[in-house]
């Protein structure tokens, strides 16, 4: 028998990740001790890992509810779903590298510095495929992570000052 500490360690998760689990129906309620406490057997044990080997593979919850509780469930083709969504996102990392790859040339290009316009920027990011709302999450992200770089970045493309303000204020209301 393992106590929820206990099951969460051996699984490698935390406390309140096996708790949530619980709450949300991926495992089923334990028994539990004479002192109200939890008490998960074997059966726990081996769909908890279950549980975590399908969470490594990159499937949702709702996708794991689904092969673990309907028997009759494909998890082949909730496995190539997956697979595909992969695939589109590493595209689209590719592409970003290659937009990253082409403003980095652009910078440095015959020794000499090139400036590059909002415009232009806007254009290289959306040829690699950039959205709105990637480029929206992108400065996000920047803004998040590096907010003075953003900044000087934004002043580098020689965008007034009230539209970089725009831009950030955006960027942070974007990330939550």
């Amino acid at each position: 028998m393992w106590t929820v500490g206990k099951l969460a360690r051996d699984c490698g998760l935390s406390r309140s990740t096996l708790l949530y689990y619980e709450s949300i129906g991926l495992l089923k309620p334990p028994s539990r001790t004479e002192g109200n406490y939890r008490r998960y057997g074997e059966r726990d044990l081996l769909r908890l890992r279950q549980v975590c080997a399908w969470r490594d593979a990159g499937l949702t919850l709702a996708d794991i509810r689904e092969i673990l509780d309907r028997p009759d469930s494909d998890a082949s083709s909730v496995l190539k779903r997956r697979l595909l969504e992969l695939d589109g996102e590493i595209g689209r990392l590719r592409d970003h590298q290659r937009a990253i790859a082409r403003l980095l040339k652009a910078e440095t290009s015959i020794g000499r510095e090139q400036v590059i316009t909002k415009d232009k920027w806007k254009s290289i990011m959306a040829a690699a495929g950039f959205k709105q709302e990637d480029m929206e999450r992108w400065h996000a992200e920047f803004e998040k992570s590096a907010p003075e770089e953003h900044q000087e970045f934004l002043q580098f493309l020689n965008i007034p000052p009230d539209e970089i303000r725009t831009i950030r204020d955006m960027s942070r209301k974007h990330q939550g």
